[in-house]
Formats: C-alpha cells, structure tokens, sequence
C-alpha cells in the first residue's frame, strides 16, 4: 500500500521486508524471501545490477573456482574449474535477478534506517518505505577506504590509489611503486604492476593456501578445503573465532599469488609494515624508501554503517549481530557479513547459506507473531 507521508511528503509504501543491497548477499536474500511469498524489494544505489564487481580493478578474477560460485537456484555459467572474471560475476548477478524476477530498485541509495513505533523507516532521495523487516546487504568490508593519515605527508607528486579506485597500470607515473598491505589484493595488483613497474610491496605476512589454484592438485584438494572453510572454520570453534577476528583486522591469506610467486616476477617483498613518511618518502619499518612515484593502498575498507540510526553498531565498527540476527533488534539482519558464521561467508559460495539461514529466522519470527492471539476487545 502506498501514502504519502506528511512530514516528508514522499510517497510511503510498506512492506515485509526491504533489502539494502544488490550484491551477492542481497540477491540471495530476495530468492528465499520471495520463494515464501514475502512481499519484498531490493533498494540499491548502484544503476545496475553488478555494478558493484565492475567497480574493481579490470583483471580481477575470484580465488574460488565457478563449480563453488553459484548462488542458490542458478549454477555459475561458466566452466566448472575456471575462476570467473570480475565482468562475469557483475553479469551473473545481474542475470540471476532477470531469472528469478526479483524486485530491485536501482539508483536508490538509503540516505538512513530508522525505526517509528513497530515499523522500521527506509529513507531513500525519493521515497520512504516501512517495513517489518530489514535485511543490510552492503558488502562484507564496506566501501569506506582505510588510508593511514600518514599518506597526506607524502611528496604530493606521488600518485596515490587506494585499490578501490585502482583498475590498471595506466593510471600510474613512470617509477616505482609501492603496493601498501600484503593480502590477497595487494598480492594480485602488485604482481600485475611489476611488468612495467619496479615494484614493491610490503606488510605481514598473512599466509597462502597450500596448492596452487588451476592445478591438478588444486582440483583435487579444493573441495577438502571447501569443506574446512565452511565446517571447521567457523563461529562455532575456537580455530574459526581465532579466524574471525584475523580476516576482520588483517584480511585473507593469499589465495592465487604466492611468495614465490611474487619472487620469480620481481616484486621486491619486504615484511614489514609502512609506519609513516619521511622528507615525503615512504617509511616502511625502519626504512626510508626514496625514489617512490606511486603508491597503491591495498590497506583494506572499513565499514560505513553510519546510515543506520538505531543502536546497533559495536564499538568496533562492525554490527552487533548473531550469524546476522541482531538479537536487541527484533527485525534486523545483517548478511554479507565477513565470517558471518564462516571463512566461506565473504565468498559468493557461502552467501546462500548465510542468507538462507537469515531468512529463515525472520520468517519464523513472522509466523510466531502471527501466532499470537489477538488483543483482547
């Protein structure tokens, strides 16, 4: 039913549930809830669906193979051992919502979630929704760079990128190049910038998977890996919590450049971290780096939840939730989230699962309440 609101004047429309997010997650969200019959919509402020993966650098591939990228439903189109592109994961997504035919709203950025007596408030540029439920979708790390403030003390003549905005070579000076943050993304780009670049790279070590992707071996013990990620490397053990808290604070083992990857194409590895700059040269450790002419910040995103008006967000930046309940907030989920209950659930692999099981909670909320009998007359 729609209104319009006094206050604001803009059209009010309420619903079961409103989906703050198209990717992945949020996708996979608006299938189960529109396979119950919920009455459902996707808000998202992207103009098109999987234009979140277009937004990454143009040689990204994902670090699982296609036969473990489905979402539920719709099996990945591509060969089962290939690692998708970053343009076949944004057409996927954007495929994946033509099939089912689910309800998204594009270039609908929410400006601020609220709630008004028994019903939360979704505030977009041009229309309000309520609804009994809300499901945030928007990302597992969030789209809020994290650049050290050390970076403004730099010679203003060194290009600066954060891997956000980074998408190939082209956009760099002549000169070498420091690649900031040793994760999984620091790895790819810093090993695709050394073929025309003198590059280095530098931050902790953070570890690798133990077969090289593509190989035969790979094939064979991938899905024992597969499985570990999403049994053993969990919130419900101690080695998943210890993982949680590592992947959250320092990102991923690397999953397809390894050291010595990094070694045979030229990249200069140095283990320690950037503390600073000095006479505008980098200082990594104790070392000052002169002679850099870019540097490419692969220090990770925090999240940005600061749309959301309701008491819910920890002081750590993340939201206090339960494998994406909020138990202090009746209604509210989270899904996307990284290690929502498992390593698997930054993957496209684990969002069905994670959302799935969100669904399932707010449907049975759904179902007790209307169970409950109605107020005496």
């Amino acid at each position: 039913m729609n209104t319009i609101d006094q206050k604001t004047k803009k059209q009010t429309r309420h619903l079961d549930a409103v989906v703050v997010g198209a990717g992945q997650a949020g996708l996979a969200a608006a299938y189960h809830l529109k396979r119950q019959g919920a009455n459902v919509l996707v808000v998202d402020g992207n103009a098109r669906t999987g234009d979140n993966w277009r937004s990454h650098w143009d040689s990204l591939r994902l670090y699982s193979p296609a036969v473990h990228d489905d979402l539920p439903g719709l099996p990945f189109p591509a060969d089962p051992h290939s690692f998708p592109t970053r343009d076949e994961v944004a057409d996927y997504l954007e495929t994946y919502a033509a099939t089912f035919d689910l309800p998204v709203r594009h270039s609908s950025p929410v400006r601020r979630l609220s709630r008004e007596n028994d019903a939360f408030v979704v505030e977009c540029p041009d229309v309000r929704y309520t609804a009994d439920n809300v499901i945030v979708a928007t990302g597992t790390f969030g789209r809020s760079p994290k650049i050290p403030a050390f970076g403004a003390d730099l010679d203003p003549q060194i290009v600066q990128l954060h891997s956000s905005e980074y998408r190939n070579p082209d956009q760099l000076r002549p000169g070498r190049v420091l690649v900031v943050g040793a994760s999984h993304s620091g790895a790819d780009i810093a090993i695709e910038v050394v073929r025309s670049h003198e590059t280095v790279l530098c931050g902790r070590d953070t570890g690798a998977l133990p077969v090289r992707p593509g190989t035969r071996r790979f094939r064979l013990v991938f899905p024992l890996v597969w499985q570990m990620w999403g049994l053993v490397q969990t919130i419900r053990t101690p080695i998943g919590r210890r993982m949680k808290a590592q992947v959250r604070a320092h990102g991923a083992p690397l999953l397809r450049v390894t050291s010595a990857d990094l070694t045979a194409a030229g990249v200069e590895r140095v283990t320690e971290r950037m503390i600073g700059a000095q006479g505008g040269n980098p200082v990594v450790g104790t070392q000052q780096l002169p002679g850099i002419a870019n540097v490419i910040w692969c220090t990770g995103s925090r999240r940005d939840d600061s749309w959301i008006d309701l008491p819910v967000i920890g002081d750590d930046g993340w939201p206090r939730e339960e494998r994406g309940v909020v138990p202090t907030m009746p209604g509210l989920y989270f899904t996307g989230v990284a290690f929502q209950y498992s390593f698997r659930s930054m993957l496209i692999g684990g969002a069905g699962a994670d959302a799935e099981y969100v669904v399932n909670h707010l449907l049975s909320r759904r179902s007790e309440r209307d169970a409950l009998p109605a107020p005496a007359a």
